[in-house]
This record gives structure tokens, C-alpha cells and sequence, in this order.
């Protein structure tokens, strides 16, 4: 196995790994294949192990190996059978057109069959498009407009004039095994593998077009890197729109490996979810960052089976803990660079650094720090982050200008033609070689994990009748960064937070809603005219609350319950009719109010519930409809002890 911690070699402006050398059989430029394949001597079939993309070498796995596993579901399935279903549903879609650069979107849960979608799709040659079920349905029909799909693959979804709906319920046997094998398509490694949305200035999110070439590269290197092989469990729980979810999927499943479904309740809490992974019994898994930090600075059993817990999508500020019995491995890679472009173990015994560290280049990757004229900056000298190689993607849907702008020759290659990526991001050479990040050039942010561009709220916000001009910036600690909305009225009109945030919450996903809204007369401006953003005034430094008249808690559950929603949003004073969303609440601070509402009061409530019951309220009656009911399977002795629990 190679070692993640592999020394970095350093050239001017370029930075190499000395794991980037592989055999021919696995990694190939289209001219180098075009040699290959001149070469008389190379026989068949090593001929189609170099012509093989990620569908080939699926179906290459021994057909008896488990591929899937759902522990909620108690269902598993083997290579064989994956791979039957996919070549029925490929034969389905070839029939109905598709082929190399046809996108087809894929709208569903995490699921067996979203697995069997994407495969099957790329055995009849197309591309994959995932859209995330939880985005508001004007993102989602944003999205499918844009990347111009055709078919949609989809749950209980009406069909369209525009778009042919597969519904993986009505259509369910497109779904199951093929008695007779799918001859796949090969598309190339120069063809569209799939396109990954991110948040556009415009208003319009941007589509990211990878290759099957660049997801190869980071297929054989996660593979080799971390000794993946045919005995390893792994999780699958990125969100499905995220690319982690590629990394998750394709380099473990043409491995041989099984990938385990998360159970949806446990995916957002760092403890339920550790706990999950140690009985999983998970070799490898990915964590977002924000849930890394607080599962890599607590106790794990000794016992635990995991050998890399993998992070990334965040800005990493917590170094793990003595004797932790797996690697932490922190990682760093824009969408449009097949996922992960730096990699490189974060250990306990490294806080002399300022800040852990985002490692060095994956194989056949570079990276160049160069200042605002493209030149190469000094070691230790901070610049902006370019990467060039063979994960860098081809460009962005539809948008010619941008891919230009962000897409520009690389001089460092020696490659004609070759290209690397602007990323905006800042970081600085080590001396050990590694790279450390230094936030964003531009006005981009990172919310959550999530790529934002605060110009993109702004410009839906501005849709709003009763906005006249507004302005949506990044606020707080890199740990705890969200946006912040400065809005100014149109005449006569007094639009309220809670009516901007539902207004929003209809068009963006939730991590893209600011967290305040501050009323203001006019945008202050430089005498040049561009915004003047230190005359800003200070934003609201507690959130609107949605009710009008404040209503104090009265039963001693209300208080528990509001209580718990102070404390995590910092807020006091908090009302039964206040709404956790309204008051800055989001998905992962709604994970730690159901971590917490288990703890003291012994429930199991989801982040579900809470979208569903978000005032204080309306918690606390779900919270004690769900006691009745444990009360009521519980001993006389055990409920009286609870109940005084609860009383106390």
C-alpha cells in the first residue's frame, strides 16, 4: 500500500507527488493511449484493461462479492446483480437515445437504485446529472432547464412535455436484472462522465463537467493510496448532489469493495455517527469537516476497525487526538477537479503548525502558487492556488466565457494545449513541502462545506417585490461562517426577515439562506461608486423572530426544549412560537438539538421531525408524543425514574 505521507517533490512553481508514477495500463492521456494503441505488440486484453472506464471495471468484479449493503433496509446485493440491473435499464435508455454526451439527471434518495441509475446510465454511454430531492423545486427545475437532460430519473414525479420521467416505482422493471447481458458503450475517456452543480454570481447555479479521464485519476489513486481492496467496507453518506458522493461510490466499487448506506438518522450527529461506523465494522470513510472535528477529538474503541477516516469540503482547525486507532486524512479539491486535487495525514503530534495542513498533489496533479501575474511565489510566500493534470475537469455547461476565465492554459505542463484550474483559493508552500490553505481570493464562501457565491442569493433576493437593492456577504468565524443579508426597501414597504427567509427557503438550498436580514436606507458607496463594505452597519445581532408577540414556555418540557434552543443558537429569551430556522438555526445545528433532545430526554427525534415541528412548540409536543410512547412499553419502575428525570 502506498503511504499517504509520501514525501513531496518540488519544482519551480509545480509541486509533485513521488506516488504520481503509475503504470500505463492505469493512467493514459489521450496521446499517450493513442501510442498504446499503435503498439503492435500490446494484446487484447490488456488493450481493454487501458480502453476500460468505470463501467468496465465494474462489471470486471467477481459477480458473487456484496456491492451494496443497507443496514436499515436489511437488503444487500452482489456485483451480479448490480450489474444485470444496470444493463437492464442501460438497454432501456440506449433504446431511448442516449449515448456518449447525453446527460440524464437523477433525482433520488440514497438508495440502491440511485446507484443502479448512475451505472446504467454510463453503460449506455451517457453522463450523470445529480440533483439533490431536498433543493427547493425552483433549484431543481433550474438545474434540469440548464444542463439540458432529457430523461429524468426520479420517485413519484409527474412526466413532462420537456422531459421523459423513468419513476423508479411505476417503471420498477427497468429496475431489475436482465437476463441477458448490456454489450456497454464505451464513451472514451475524453467524454462527459458527469456534471456536478455548484452556486453561480449570476443567480443560476453553474454545472461542472468531469470526464471519464479525470474521475480514472482519481479512481487509481484512492485505490492505491489507501489499499483499497475486495475485504473493505465503506460508508456512503456525502449528500448525493456533493462530489463527494463520486469519491464515496466509483473508486471503492470497481475495487470489489462493499459500500455500506448510512441510516439517515445518524448521518448528521459526530457521535450517533461514530458509533455507527465502529458497528459497521467501515474500513474507510469520508466525514465532512465539520462533523470530523468533533469525532476526531473524542474516544474511539480501541477495537475499531476503521483504517482512514477521510475529511475534507471545510476548512480543517482541530488536529486529532492522541491514539486514535485510524488516520486522519484531510483533503482539499474543487468540483472541478474531479474531487480531490491535495491529500495528506493530519497527525497529533503536528500543533507546533498554525492550522492542520491540506497535504500535497494526488498522482498526475499539480499544484502552482502563483501571484496576481502567474508567477511562481517563493516558499512560505502566500499566492493563489492552480492546479493542472489529469483531474482537471473540462470546463463549465454552457458557459463558454467562464470556463475561459477560470480554465486557462497551463505554460507549466509542457503539454500543448493542456489547461489548469484558477481555483481563487489562497495557500503557501511549507517547508516540509505541504501546502497550507489561506481562504479565497474573491468573494466566494464556504458555508458549511458548501461552495457558495453570496452574488447568487443577492441576485434572487433582489427578485423579491418588496426589495429594492440588497447586498449578501459571508460573516463570522471560518469555523462558524454564514451569510448575512443587508437589505434596503422599496418605498412603502417594510419587508420582515421571516418573509425573506420563506421567500429563499422556495428557491435555495438551506445552507444558502442568510442567517439575518438588517433593513437598511441605501447601499453605502466609495466614491468610485463600488460598494463601500466597512460602512455596512453592524448586522442584527440577534435574528428576527417570526412571532409577533413573544409567548414565555409553560410546561416544564417547553422550557427544556427552548432552553436546548438557546443554548445552541445562543440566542435568549427564546419563545414557544419562535422558529429554529428563523432564529439562524440550520441542518447541522438541528443535529446537535436532536443529539441533545436524546440525551435529555431519552427520545429519538430526526432532523425530519424538526423540519417538520420547527417551533419550540411544536418540538416540544413531538417530543412528548414520543415519550407516550416509550412510557408506555417501558416497566412502571423505569417510567416513574425517567418521568423524575424529566422533572428535575
Amino acid at each position: 500500500m502506498t503511504n499517504p505521507s509520501a514525501a513531496w517533490i518540488h519544482a519551480p512553481g509545480v509541486f509533485l507527488t513521488n506516488e504520481g508514477r503509475v503504470s500505463a495500463p492505469e493512467i493514459l492521456t489521450s496521446d499517450s493511449s493513442a501510442r498504446v494503441a499503435s503498439d503492435k505488440a500490446v494484446d487484447t486484453q490488456n488493450e481493454g484493461r487501458r480502453r476500460a472506464c468505470v463501467p468496465q471495471l465494474v462489471a470486471a468484479i467477481a459477480p458473487g462479492l456484496v456491492a451494496l449493503t443497507s443496514p436499515v433496509s436489511h437488503r444487500t446485493m452482489t456485483y451480479g446483480e448490480l450489474n444485470a440491473r444496470a444493463d437492464n435499464l442501460a438497454r432501456h435508455l440506449a433504446a431511448s437515445g442516449v449515448g456518449p454526451e447525453t446527460v440524464v439527471a437523477i433525482c433520488l434518495e440514497r438508495s440502491f437504485e440511485y446507484v443502479i441509475a448512475a451505472l446504467g446510465i454510463w453503460k449506455a454511454g451517457g453522463a450523470y446529472l445529480p440533483i439533490d430531492a431536498a433543493w427547493p423545486a425552483a433549484r431543481r427545475e433550474a438545474i434540469l432547464a440548464d444542463s439540458g437532460a432529457g430523461i429524468l430519473i426520479s420517485r413519484a414525479v409527474n412526466a413532462t412535455e420537456r422531459v421523459q420521467v423513468i419513476d423508479v416505482q411505476r417503471n420498477a422493471s427497468l429496475f431489475e436484472p436482465s437476463d441477458t447481458k448490456f454489450d456497454t458503450v464505451y464513451a472514451g475517456r475524453d467524454c462527459l462522465a458527469y456534471v456536478s452543480y455548484t452556486s453561480g454570481t449570476t443567480g443560476t447555479p453553474k454545472g461542472v463537467e468531469i470526464t471519464h479521464g479525470n474521475l480514472l485519476n482519481l479512481v487509481f489513486w484512492h485505490r492505491r493510496a489507501f489499499g483499497i481492496s475486495e475485504h473493505d467496507r465503506v460508508s456512503h453518506l456525502a449528500g448525493l448532489a456533493f462530489d463527494a458522493a463520486v469519491w464515496e461510490l466509483w473508486p471503492h466499487l470497481t475495487a470489489g469493495s462493499t459500500v455500506v448506506l448510512v441510516d439517515p438518522n445518524v448521518r448528521t450527529s459526530p457521535s450517533l455517527l461514530r458509533d455507527w461506523l465502529v458497528n459497521q465494522r467501515i474500513d474507510v470513510a469520508f466525514v465532512p469537516t465539520t462533523l470530523a472535528e468533533p469525532m476526531v477529538t473524542t474516544p474511539w474503541p480501541q477495537s475499531t476497525r476503521l483504517r482512514f477516516l477521510l475529511t475534507g469540503s471545510d476548512t480543517l482547525h482541530r488536529y486529532p487526538a492522541q491514539g486514535l486507532p485510524f488516520q486522519l486524512i484531510n483533503n482539499y479539491g474543487p468540483t472541478e477537479c474531479a474531487v480531490v486535487a491535495t491529500s495528506g495525514p493530519i497527525t497529533a503530534t503536528e500543533r507546533a503548525s498554525t492550522r492542520p495542513n491540506i497535504g500535497g498533489p494526488v498522482a498526475h496533479t499539480q499544484i502552482h502558487i502563483l501571484d496576481h501575474e502567474g508567477n511562481p511565489v517563493e516558499p512560505g510566500v502566500i499566492g493563489e492556488i492552480y492546479i493542472g493534470g489529469n483531474n482537471v475537469g473540462r470546463g463549465y455547461r454552457n458557459l463558454p466565457k467562464l470556463t475561459a476565465e477560470r480554465f486557462v492554459l497551463d505554460p507549466f505542463s509542457g503539454r500543448l494545449g493542456s489547461h489548469m484550474y484558477r481555483t481563487g483559493d489562497l495557500g503557501r508552500l511549507l517547508e516540509d513541502g505541504r501546502i497550507e490553505f489561506h481562504g479565497r481570493a474573491d468573494g466566494q464562501e464556504k458555508i458549511r462545506g458548501h461552495r457558495v457565491e453570496p452574488d447568487e442569493v443577492a441576485t434572487i433576493l433582489k427578485k423579491h417585490p418588496e426589495v429594492s437593492t440588497c447586498v449578501v456577504i459571508g460573516n463570522g468565524e471560518v469555523a462558524d461562517r454564514h451569510l448575512i443579508a443587508y437589505v434596503v426597501p422599496r418605498e412603502g414597504t417594510l419587508p420582515e426577515s421571516a418573509q425573506l427567509r420563506e421567500f429563499l427557503a422556495e428557491r435555495v438550498p438551506d445552507y444558502m439562506i442568510p442567517a439575518s436580514f438588517t433593513r437598511i436606507e441605501a447601499l453605502p458607496l466609495t466614491p468610485s461608486g463600488k460598494l463601500d463594505r466597512a460602512a455596512l452597519p453592524v448586522p442584527c445581532a440577534k435574528p428576527a423572530r417570526e412571532s409577533v408577540n413573544y409567548r414565555a414556555p409553560g410546561s416544564p418540557l417547553e422550557k427544556r426544549v427552548t432552553a436546548m434552543i438557546s443554548e445552541i443558537l445562543n440566542i435568549p429569551d427564546v419563545g414557544i412560537d419562535d422558529n429554529f430556522f428563523v432564529l439562524g438555526g440550520h441542518s447541522l445545528l438541528g443535529a446537535q438539538l436532536v443529539l441533545r433532545v436524546r440525551q435529555q430526554c431519552g427520545v429519538e427525534l430526526t432532523l425530519r421531525s424538526l423540519f417538520e415541528a420547527p417551533t419550540a412548540a411544536q418540538l416540544a409536543a413531538e417530543v412528548e408524543r414520543l415519550l407516550i410512547q416509550r412510557l408506555e412499553s417501558m416497566p412502571e419502575d423505569e417510567a416513574v425514574k425517567l418521568l423524575a428525570t424529566l422533572e428535575a
